[in-house]
């Protein structure tokens, strides 16, 4: 269904200017006649679970493969800490945000919108964020904890901004009916309510754990081609990795497809994984056997790449058709 791009891993550490060790789960996007790549950078001792830090970096590229690391992050700890308090100043002391990570990418009317995940002293919280450069932000959101992997659609659906996310507080249904997809919408980025279950991990039959938004979707003749992750977890089968107390959750690529009018209905998903991890570089690494789309794109030809995060540790590519991605989505039931 896929094929892994020859130049894999596109992004590694060793390709950044700066502190880093590990480079993953990086938003992707055309942008203003180039490919725009935000990454996760957490920095710290190669071979080590533990990180001094993490904070955003950004490349771009002119063919979406080769890619060129700007010379410094582009969104530290504190520079969130600033933009959150400037959303809500009587709230957010100087120690309240503790992280920032995972970012997502959609352009949305012409403008570059940026989701990404910040751990907070309450939980873990989802932001939005608008950028011109991809190097200053003016934050927009921030959703109440606990909920991550935001993604918005790339048009408004019914006059309305729509996101897919994951809500996940401690009182959620027990494994492995836990971490549903939702979709909620808001009329200007900031406000966001109507929220509605999509998928949970009971309808996908390679998650006995956990699934999520992925890569934000790409809309279809068929409907909204959607990226999804989805964890099967094993604790009699030690995976490779750096965890000192053992891995032992494997990450695949899942692929569903969301009606185009209404995408809190799921036409059709794909009985097996889209992407399951088999390279080397997929793995081995911080957390071995881990496959996380992060990005999705579809050329004019109907080819399509996606952009994924392997080992929590370094960006890679795969391509495949359009057309046969449809055909795989078959409906529920």
């Amino acid at each position: 269904m896929l094929k892994r791009h020859p130049a894999n891993p596109i992004l590694q550490h060793t390709d950044c200017p700066f502190p880093a060790t590990m480079v993953f789960n990086a938003g992707v996007a055309r942008f203003a006649g180039r490919y725009v790549m935000v990454f996760r950078n957490d920095y710290g001792r190669w071979g080590d679970a533990r990180i001094d830090g993490t904070n955003l970096g950004l490349a771009t590229s002119a063919d979406g493969v080769k890619w060129t690391v700007h010379p410094r992050p582009v969104l530290e700890l504190e520079q969130a800490r600033a933009g959150l308090r400037h959303l809500y100043p009587e709230r957010f002391g100087a120690g309240f945000i503790k992280r920032v990570y995972d970012p997502r990418i959609t352009v949305v009317e012409g403008r570059a919108l940026l989701c990404f995940a910040v751990d907070t002293a309450h939980g873990i919280s989802g932001v939005i964020a608008e950028t011109e450069d991809f190097e200053s932000y003016r934050f927009l959101s921030l959703s109440a904890p606990d909920n991550r992997n935001m993604v918005l659609f790339p048009e408004r659906i019914g006059g309305e901004f729509v996101r897919l996310e994951r809500p996940f507080p401690v009182y959620m249904r027990a494994e492995p009916e836990a971490f549903p997809i939702w979709i909620s919408q808001s009329p200007d980025l900031k406000y966001w309510g109507r929220q509605r279950p999509v998928l949970g991990a009971d309808d996908v039959p390679y998650a006995n754990c956990k699934i999520g938004p992925a890569a934000p979707p790409v809309r279809t003749r068929a409907g909204w081609l959607t990226p999804i992750h989805a964890v099967w977890k094993d604790e009699r089968t030690r995976l490779g990795g750096w965890e000192p107390q053992g891995w032992f959750k494997k990450y695949f690529a899942g692929l569903a497809l969301l009606d185009l009018a209404d995408p809190s209905k799921v036409v059709g998903l794909m009985r097996t994984p889209l992407l399951a991890p088999e390279a080397g570089y997929e793995l081995e690494g911080f957390r071995g056997s881990a496959i996380f789309p992060c990005g999705m794109l579809l050329d004019d030809d109907g080819g399509i790449r996606l952009y994924y995060g392997a080992a929590d540790t370094v960006v890679a590519l795969a391509t495949g058709h359009v057309d046969d991605l449809i055909a795989a989505c078959v409906p529920l039931g």
